[in-house]
């Protein structure tokens, strides 16, 4: 039986306008009234992910931040940071690196030197608290991450130049257009690991949705491991099913449905 459902956001339960599916409030309902808790991991930022399920917030878990910042009914459960004189190093390299921005992201806010406007409109997608500040290196908060963005595409022009660090930080491709540099512990998988033993719940008992590669260890602690039928091949890989419908088809309810949950 499935107890705990996760979702990635973007490209995931979110179409390609960043908007949830109306069907979506009525399902989650159904789901709680049959003691299935809901929840979602992103790597958006706590605040936006609650501003975005405002009216459920009160009983929803959420993954932010790759999964590095977990909040349970309003409550701080898990935080797993970056060393600041790593995060600072990250923050020079991105400085250097070619047709980058970079957002630097902490537990009360997100914050960014450049006010480009195409940069600002993007990030403020994921970041409900976003602060414009002269220099990252000096900013004073508890740091989860490094964020760099590259509109031409990062897995090609930016993951290169950052590979070498992988064994020493997570280096996450989270979409065509971001890279997250976080602490090697800090993962999607390894943050629903924790909730998973804490409320006792198995693999067996959990089912997940995931389209980009940000997902892969979310995708491993999961029996029902659903890759999008939009997910990067190596999301479809490492899954146990393909949904049936698209991010822009409402796939993650429809899989529901289909699974018999709401009977």
């Amino acid at each position: 039986m499935i107890k705990l459902i996760i979702t990635d956001m973007d490209g995931t339960l979110l179409n390609d306008e960043h908007k949830i599916h109306p069907e979506f409030w009525e399902v989650e309902k159904k789901l709680r009234d049959k003691g299935i808790m809901f929840s979602v991991a992103s790597g958006r930022q706590y605040y936006n992910l609650a501003s975005k399920f405002e009216q459920l917030k009160g009983h929803m878990m959420f993954f932010a931040e790759n999964g590095s910042y977990v909040v349970h009914k309003d409550k701080e459960l898990y935080t797993d940071t970056m060393d600041r004189e790593q995060a600072n190093e990250f923050i020079k390299l991105g400085r250097e690196a070619e047709n980058c921005n970079l957002v630097l992201c902490g537990v009360n806010s997100a914050y960014a030197e450049s006010d480009n406007d195409e940069f600002i409109n993007e990030v403020s997608k994921y970041y409900h608290r976003l602060e414009i500040v002269e220099d990252l290196t000096k900013v004073d908060d508890k740091i989860l991450k490094v964020t760099l963005c590259n509109f031409e595409g990062v897995e090609e022009n930016t993951f290169p130049k950052f590979e070498k660090f992988k064994d020493d930080y997570k280096v996450a491709i989270a979409s065509r257009i971001f890279i997250d540099i976080m602490s090697n512990t800090a993962n999607k998988g390894n943050a629903i690991k924790g909730v998973q033993k804490e409320l006792n719940i198995s693999p067996e008992e959990t089912m997940v949705f995931g389209d980009y590669l940000n997902d892969l260890e979310m995708m491993q602690n999961a029996k029902y491991s659903y890759a999008m039928k939009n997910a990067h091949p190596e999301i479809i890989k490492v899954s146990n099913y393909i949904t049936k419908y698209d991010n822009n088809e409402n796939g993650v309810v429809k899989t529901i449905r289909e699974m018999g949950l709401l009977d």
